[in-house]
């Protein structure tokens, strides 16, 4: 297992995920909310379904790295002969 964090590739790819299934929840609630003939509460979920779900998907998708484990960072005192481990090679 390694602390390094995802490729910026797999980071953006998992946030425009989130979004289009944010996104494609937030157009399944409109449609239902307009289309349907519901009761009103159930209606009003909907809407408010339709209405916050947009902020919610942006917010989710400017969140980065939120998968990466936090920076470590080494005291100035540690052993300066060993190899920090950021700079190891696989299999060493």
């Amino acid at each position: 297992m390694t602390d390094a964090r995802p490729s910026l590739t797999a980071d953006i790819h998992r946030r425009e995920i989130s979004y289009l299934i944010k996104m494609g929840i937030r157009t399944i609630c409109l449609i239902l909310a307009v289309v349907l003939p519901l009761p009103l509460p159930l209606r009003l979920v909907f809407i408010a379904g339709a209405v916050f779900l947009p902020y919610i998907a942006v917010i989710g998708a400017n969140e980065r790295g939120k998968d990466a484990p936090p920076p470590t960072f080494h005291s100035p005192e540690a052993n300066q002969s060993e190899i920090p481990l950021h700079r190891r090679e696989i299999g060493s």
